[in-house]
Parts: structure tokens; sequence; C-alpha cells
């Protein structure tokens, strides 16, 4: 058949279905900011000063509630260990805010009103509350006076530890930054298993061996939290999860994993008989608790630079970054 005898339906059909065809290998479009430049702001906050923030803050609060149920069980050198250590940690936390504030004012200053839904106002109170408890508490267990004083102030201190040990998940949450806000629901069971983790090597540092029974369980158990909340913030976050794997955070992240295994199994195994290995595990395990906020910490950071990490999940799911149904 020749073109003339062709009909004009069919020859219009043809021309559809090439059109057709030349759209269906058309690519996709991808994702490119301007310049390559971050989308969000990333944090300004130095690692130095916060990462250690979230660190001690946790070794504190956690170290608290240990201390209590030292105090609570006749482990009375382990409680006052762990009183004036929390005690410590509180002070070089506040210390380490302070410094990345700049300006020591601004710390008074936000005390000056309370507002629930702002977790900087809520931290700042807690940390007014908690810091002078815990100071009592070591003060009255090293001095010998004011035992009533002593033992409300240890309970004072043990009932706002989870407190401490988890706002500041719920504070890096509440930011824009996809490492983070994407992990929101994981991120406080992580940081109070981490610091759970760090108070328990820090008895088995300090405390004797005789009395080192619920430090070694509690590791045990800090460990293996700690593992479980760091894969399913992993699962929940996606593409964004490379920032848990990959450069600086992949390193501490590993790191951390491995030292807080080596040091739970060190201290349940050796640390009832041995006192340089109670040692070895309480180090590592404190070391382990370092490493796992520097490398939040770190993962956070790099989401924030690279503008991938927050479109990516958005056209994923449809919303923004760290919005899934639950």
């Amino acid at each position: 058949m020749s073109e003339a005898a062709k009909s004009p339906g069919q020859g219009t059909r043809q021309g559809r279905r090439k059109r057709h065809g030349e759209q269906l290998m058309v690519p996709r479009a991808e994702f490119e900011s301007y310049y390559g430049r971050p989308i969000i702001k990333a944090p300004s906050w130095s690692a130095q000063d916060i990462a250690g923030y979230f660190f001690l803050g946790g070794l504190a609060g956690a170290g608290s509630v240990l201390a209590a149920g030292a105090q609570f069980t006749g482990r009375t050198t382990t409680a006052t260990a762990m009183k004036v250590s929390s005690l410590a940690a509180v002070s070089l936390s506040a210390a380490a805010l302070v410094h990345d504030l700049g300006v020591p004012s601004r710390f008074p200053n936000m005390l000056r009103v309370l507002k629930p839904t702002s977790p900087m106002s809520v931290g700042s109170w807690l940390l007014a509350g908690y810091g002078p408890a815990a100071g009592a508490a070591a003060v009255t267990a090293v001095t010998g006076r004011l035992p009533r004083t002593g033992t409300a102030a240890t309970g004072t201190a043990a009932l706002l530890g989870p407190a401490i040990a988890s706002y500041t998940a719920v504070l890096a949450a509440d930011t824009a930054v996809p490492a983070w806000h994407g992990a929101h629901r994981e991120l406080p069971y992580l940081f109070v298993a981490s610091a759970t983790a760090a108070a328990s090597g820090m008895a088995l540092l300090v405390g004797p061996v005789t009395e080192s029974a619920p430090a070694r369980c509690a590791a045990v158990l800090a460990a293996g939290a700690e593992e479980i909340a760091t894969r399913a913030a992993e699962r929940r976050l996606g593409t964004v999860a490379e920032t848990y794997r990959q450069g600086r955070a992949g390193t501490l992240l590993r790191a951390a994993r491995l030292l807080t295994a080596t040091g739970a199994a060190t201290g349940l195994l050796l640390g009832r008989r041995s006192r340089p290995a109670a040692a070895a595990a309480g180090l590592a395990l404190l070391a382990g608790s370092a490493c796992t906020r520097f490398g939040v910490f770190a993962a956070g950071v790099a989401s924030a630079e690279d503008p991938k990490y927050t479109v990516v999940p958005q056209r994923e799911t449809g919303k923004p970054s760290g919005e899934t149904e639950s």
C-alpha cells in the first residue's frame, strides 16, 4: 500500500504510537540544587561541645539511676563513686553547653520562662533541677552528713536522670536535620541505651568488683538495646541511613558497636573476678558511648550538607524527611 493509500487515521495512530514511545524513553529528571549547595543550613554547633554535652549529660543522668540503685541495695562504695561521677559529668556537660552558647548569660536567660513545646527550654529547666540534686547527693555521700537530705537528693536525681539522658535526643530530632529528625522515634531510645552503657562502664571502672553485678547486667542490656535502636533508626531513615554508615560517622558508629559489645562481654565474663578486666570493660563501654554520640552528631552534619538527603526522602514518601506512616 502506498503512502497515499494509507488512511489518515492509520497514519495518525502510528504517529501517536511513535510519539508515545519517545515519551517513555525520556529519562526521569534528576534532582540538582543550585550549584550543589545544601538546602538546609547545617548545624553550627561545635562537635566537641555539643556531642560532648550529649555524652556527659547521658552519663550523669544514667549514673544517678545506678547510684540510687546501688545505695538502696547496700552497695555504698559504688553509690558514692557514681554520685561523684554524675556531679562531675553534669558540671562538665553544662560547661560545654555554655561554651557553645558563647555568652554565659544566655543559659540563665533561658530560665526566665518555661515553654513546654521547646526542648531547649525544658532541657534547661531539667538541668537547673537536676544539677543541685546531683550536687547534694554527692556532697552528703562524701561527707556523711545530712543522710536524710542525701537520700532525698539521691531519689530526686534518679527520677530526673532518665529525662537528662534522653532530652538531648529530642532536642536534636526537633531540628530539620534529616539524620536526626528522620529518626525522631528511635533516637531517644538510642541515647538512653548509650547513656546506660556509659554509666555501667563508669560503675565497673570506679566500683569494687564485689558490687559490680548490677552494672555488668545493665551493660549487656544496654549493648543489646543500642544495637536494636540503631538498626530500627536505619530502617526508618531509608536513603538517609547512608550517613550513619559512611564517612566519619560510619567509622565512629562501627567503633562504638565494637567497643560496647567488647566492654559488655568482658564485664560479664571477667569483670566479677578480675579488677583489671572490670576496669578495661568500663573504659571500653565509656569509649563506645562517646563514639555513639559523636557518630550520631557527625551523621547529622553530613545529612544536612548533602542536599539529596533532604529531597530524596520527600520524593520516596511524598512527605518531608522523617515523616512516615506509623
